[in-house]
């Protein structure tokens, strides 16, 4: 049986209850949470689901969202989607960078990793200050799928010397299971 599938996004002030609320109204249309990203935006909470159930399910959830938005004070969207296609090729690979905050440091890394086709699956920020100096510091966390085609080594050297070109302390290495 296909599986049918909605990708939501949700956005309001943070506050207590909002994931519980969510979660009720998925759980009473009788759908599943499959993935989620939840985070604490600035004085915002963001939300991103994957939610799968059968296609009138799916739709009765759908009905739901303008009283939902309206009731939780959340812009609410949805939209349908297919079930991930991964192909066999494709290796997973961790990044990890860590640098002194400036401007443009998603950029230079998803331009890198763009201009060789290699698609970014995941990709996390983080900005803090340094515990005993207070530098504004800036943290990236990417799992990014390389073709088996590609020759690693030479990846990971063009990377490393982008890096140490931006002044940015990274790794690259296999994801792990």
């Amino acid at each position: 049986m296909q599986k049918n599938f909605l990708v939501i996004s949700a956005l309001g002030e943070d506050r207590p209850g909002i994931v519980n609320e969510l979660a009720k109204l998925i759980a009473e249309t009788g759908c599943s949470i499959e993935d989620s990203r939840m985070t604490v935006l600035g004085g915002d909470f963001a939300i991103i689901l994957l939610v799968e159930g059968r296609w009138n399910e799916l739709a009765k959830l759908e009905a739901g969202f303008p009283s939902a938005a309206r009731r939780l004070n959340l812009a609410i969207h949805a939209k349908r989607t297919t079930p991930l296609q991964r192909e066999s090729n494709l290796l997973p690979y961790t990044v990890e960078v860590v640098s002194i905050d400036h401007p443009g440091i998603v950029h230079q890394l998803a331009n890198f990793f763009s201009s060789r086709e290699i698609n970014i699956r995941d990709l996390t920020t983080t900005s803090y200050s340094a515990t005993h100096t207070g530098t504004p510091m800036f943290q990236v966390q990417m799992t990014i799928d390389i073709s088996a085609a590609i020759h690693i080594a030479r990846l990971r050297e063009e990377f490393m010397d982008l890096c140490d070109q931006l002044n940015l302390d990274a790794i690259i290495e296999p994801a792990k299971a």
